[in-house]
């Protein structure tokens, strides 16, 4: 047997390898957020999931989640709409003390964070972007004059319209089984949004001032359906303590360095929270203190290249389909409620115009709601800021 026939034969007998441990859900928690030093804290509590999982992570509810200083003071935080999710009344924290979060779950469990200090993070000096090879880039660019920083960390968060190529006049009452004219028309414009899950960070400590300049925060290609039209992003800017940025640093490494034998291996990640009821428990989280400085930027259509591809994300759902009320070839041909009732009852498909044959109405047009509603894709409601 030749050595590219016994490959093939190796390969066929290969089977996918998942751990116990992996496949094993270890329930950390997991404690997501910081001590907003100048406004509105909010802290998510979850649990850690096993990897094969296609559920979302189960959320801790019904926890209390409260804000304690050195001096023995606290403050409530309440769970939002968004189960698992805390936060605070506005607040301005006392820069001559120490804050942790501490956590009394609904089983009973005490979890506290290490004390830590207040940071006040300087101002964003510039968000800018730029044109290159590789698309749009964006970069963050900041300073502190007292040198009292020099670790930071951001986060973006984008936003951009979403326009669908078809706005219906016709829709399907299920009731009826027949068409009427739209009640409530569809939006004709949407807003799509993510947040970044990507770990940016900074450390000024080498340099003899603390200013970061030109730091690349978010890169889009020019075939991005984000930049169709119109698009914005903000960027977050966070001061962190030393040890702070180790867990983040630790985070990134972990998260986007693992690639081949030779890369660094995944290291513990814990944090500074801590099981006080159970201390051999492992929690997954880091809770500074600091306050948020940020700045946007919106970026139209005509202030990019007219050579970039337009591309709003719909192009697979051009051109519309037709649902003809007498299909030829059947015989008998259906009654019109039936072609209806099977066009537009269980599936999800929307129809859009009449189509009318030698004066008489032959059909519709259609296609699946992912074509036609764009809250499919993001949110009817325009932001405050757009």
């Amino acid at each position: 047997m030749g050595c590219f026939a016994l490959l093939a034969l190796l390969a066929g007998c290969t089977d996918a390898y998942m751990p116990d441990v992996i496949g094993t859900p270890p329930g950390y928690l997991v404690v997501d957020g910081f001590l907003n030093a100048q406004g509105v804290t909010t802290i998510r509590l979850s649990r850690a999931f096993a990897v094969a999982s296609k559920a979302a992570a189960p959320v801790e509810t019904r926890a209390a989640v409260t804000i304690e200083d050195n001096t023995g003071a606290r403050l409530l935080l309440a769970e939002t709409s968004t189960k698992g999710t805390y936060a605070s009344a506005s607040q301005q924290l006392n820069l001559n003390r120490q804050y942790r979060l501490r956590i009394i779950t609904l089983a009973g469990k005490e979890y506290a964070s290490a004390f830590v200090p207040v940071k006040i993070t300087p101002a964003v000096d510039n968000l800018t972007w730029r044109i290159n090879g590789n698309g749009l880039n964006f970069y963050v660019s900041a300073h502190d004059a007292a040198n009292a920083t020099q670790y930071y960390r951001w986060e973006t968060d984008e936003t951009w319209e979403i326009r669908p190529p078809y706005a219906p006049v016709v829709e399907y009452v299920t009731a009826a089984r027949a068409i009427r004219p739209i009640a409530v028309p569809y939006p004709t414009v949407c807003y799509g949004n993510m947040r970044s899950n990507a770990v940016l960070i900074d450390k000024t400590t080498a340099l003899t001032q603390d200013v970061v300049s030109d730091f690349p925060v978010k890169q889009l290609l020019p075939a991005s359906e984000r930049l169709y039209t119109r698009y914005s992003i903000l960027v977050q800017q966070h001061a962190l303590t030393k040890d702070e940025y180790a867990y983040w640093e630790l985070l990134k490494k972990n998260t986007e360095s693992i690639g081949t034998l030779f890369d660094p291996q995944p290291a513990q990640l814990t944090g500074n929270v801590r099981c006080l009821t159970s201390p051999d428990e492992v929690v997954l989280g880091f809770v500074g203190a600091h306050s948020v400085s940020e700045k946007r930027l919106f970026i139209s259509r005509t202030d990019l290249p007219a050579g970039w591809p337009r591309i709003s994300g719909y192009e697979n759902c051009v051109p519309p389909d037709t649902v003809f009320l007498k299909p030829k070839g059947m015989v008998p041909p259906p009654k019109p409620e039936e072609v209806l009732l099977t066009a537009f009852g269980p599936q999800n498909m929307l129809p859009i115009e009449e189509i009318y044959i030698a004066g008489f109405l032959g059909g519709y047009t259609t296609k699946p709601r992912d074509c036609v509603d764009c809250r499919t894709r993001g949110a009817a409601t325009r932001p405050s800021f757009w």
